[in-house]
């Protein structure tokens, strides 16, 4: 490789400055704005001090485009081969129960590492080394199905907030980096990934009690409609979704940007990319600051589990079709191919 295609970059860290190498600079990630690799990694080390407050100590699965944006997409959940001493990882277990050691950043560089291994988007799973079956944070997805947009998913969002609060929990909400909205919350590490899952669910269902036009929990699209579906297969093991700054792969070069709630009936999602958010950041710091001042505990939402199965008849709801068949779930069948049998229960047709 040419000297002009290696460069180095120095990235701060607890052990003192790492040199990370930045291969290939100049090559371009996003065609429609000549955004090139350079640009990514550099946007990256203006943010890497919030960024690994969201990663750090997190197994973190990378979204990579070695082509840029028009290329081809993977997902990396394997800690790659001839990673430096620095990066590290950790072992976690997947629905099936293979295991792998995936990225677990320990320290800045890291991330910056990763970027130059073209990733552009990091998706965390939602616990910390050294204990990851059991997620210090609830997120709940707010997805606009066709026919909405990021407008309604705010709506609905403002609705979730409510809801929250009546459950005594604050979130903290980001965009997506395209038209849905990412909502966190921290907790106390007590839980499994089934109870958290199932709490999503009684969250997302008592949002779409109040707002039924708005919101769904429909988990076969035929039924969704045009409404913003809460996702809370997103709480499921192994499902993860792209972390507060990351690069999106849409054409703007597009960062999923973190939010004081009075913003989200303001902003533009589109308005946060590369180019823009180092200032905003430089300008107000990070709107989720104070996301790991308080954790908070399930009981009040698994009341609502509780209750939502006594009072209403409502247990778990359909997993990821890629998942085992899970204790207490219902079948994976949708709805239009599915009829009574003689005794009214619903069977595959």
């Amino acid at each position: 490789m040419a000297a002009k295609d290696v460069t180095e970059l120095t990235v701060p860290g607890p052990n003192g400055p790492r040199a990370v190498r930045l291969t290939s600079p100049d090559k371009v990630y996003f065609p429609a704005r000549g955004i090139t690799k350079r640009e990514v990694v550099e946007y990256y080390l203006a943010v890497v001090d919030p960024l690994f407050g969201v990663l750090g100590a997190r197994p973190t699965t990378l979204k990579r485009y070695p082509d840029g944006v028009t290329g081809e997409v993977f997902y990396s959940k394997r800690l790659p081969k001839g990673a430096p001493d620095y990066v590290q990882g950790v072992e976690i277990t997947f629905p099936s129960g293979r295991k792998a050691v995936e990225l677990c950043p320990t320290e800045p560089a890291a991330l910056l590492w990763a970027a130059n291994m073209n990733t552009l988007d990091f998706h965390p799973w939602p616990v910390r080394r050294p204990d990851v079956d059991h997620p210090d944070e609830l997120r709940v997805d707010l997805d606009p199905q066709p026919g909405t947009d990021f407008a309604d998913a705010a709506e609905v969002a403002a609705v979730l907030r409510e809801v929250l609060d009546e459950a005594g929990m604050v979130g903290f909400p980001k965009t997506s980096g395209g038209r849905g909205i990412h909502v966190a919350v921290r907790i106390r590490p007590q839980w499994t990934f089934i109870e958290i899952r199932r709490a999503v669910i009684a969250l997302a269902r008592e949002v779409q009690r109040r707002v039924p036009a708005k919101a769904t929990v429909d988990w076969w699209k035929e039924e969704r409609g045009e409404r913003v579906f809460l996702d809370f297969n997103q709480a499921a093991r192994d499902r993860t979704i792209a972390s507060a700054w990351s690069v999106r792969g849409t054409p703007r070069a597009t960062v999923s940007m973190p939010l004081h709630w009075e913003q989200l009936g303001a902003v533009d999602p589109d308005d946060f990319d590369v180019h823009t958010v180092p200032a905003l950041y430089r300008e107000h710091g990070d709107p989720h600051a104070a996301l790991d001042d308080v954790a908070y505990g399930l009981e009040t939402l698994l009341d609502w589990v509780a209750r939502d199965e006594r009072d209403r008849g409502l247990g778990d709801m359909p997993y990821p079709p890629d998942y085992p068949k899970m204790p207490g779930e219902p079948k994976r069948v949708q709805p239009s191919r599915s009829r009574p049998d003689t005794t009214g229960n619903i069977v595959p047709v």
